[in-house]
C-alpha cells in the first residue's frame, strides 16, 4: 500500500504541482541554446559590418537569411528574457497583487521590445 506524504494543510488546500515547472525549465534551456548559436551569428554579422555605411548594412540585411537570423534572435532573446524575469518575479515578489502586476508588465514589456525590434529589422530590410 502506498504511503501518502501529503500534510493535512496540503490536503485541505488541494495545492500541488502546477505541472508547468518542467515546461518552463526546458523552454529556458532551449532559448538559451538558441541564443548561444544566434549570438555567434550576430558576432559574425557585426564583424562583417565593421566600418560599413548604412547602405552596406541595408544591402546585407536585405538578404533573407540574414533577416531571418536576426528575427530568430529577437524572438528567442525576448522569450528567454521574459522567462528569466518571470522566474525572478515568482521567486522574490511574495504578495499576490504586485506579483500579478509585475508578471503582466514583464509580458507586455517583452512583447513591446520584440515588436520594436521586428519592426526595425523589417523596415531596414524592406525600406521606408
Amino acid at each position: 500500500m502506498a504511503k501518502n506524504f501529503r500534510t493535512p494543510l496540503k490536503k485541505v488546500r488541494h495545492l500541488g504541482s502546477a505541472k508547468e515547472g518542467v515546461d518552463h525549465f526546458i523552454m529556458q534551456r532551449m532559448t538559451g541554446l538558441a541564443n548561444a548559436v544566434l549570438a555567434a551569428f550576430l558576432v559574425w554579422l557585426v564583424a562583417s559590418l565593421a566600418g560599413a555605411d548604412h547602405s552596406a548594412a541595408k544591402t546585407l540585411t536585405a538578404n533573407p537569411f540574414v533577416a531571418m537570423g536576426l528575427l530568430l534572435l529577437v524572438v528567442s532573446g525576448t522569450m528567454h528574457m521574459r522567462l528569466g524575469m518571470q522566474t525572478i518575479i515568482e521567486d522574490y515578489v511574495h504578495n499576490e497583487g504586485p506579483k500579478l502586476a509585475a508578471l503582466a508588465l514583464n509580458t507586455f514589456f517583452a512583447i513591446l521590445v520584440a515588436l520594436a525590434c521586428v519592426f526595425s529589422i523589417l523596415k531596414l530590410n524592406f525600406g521606408a
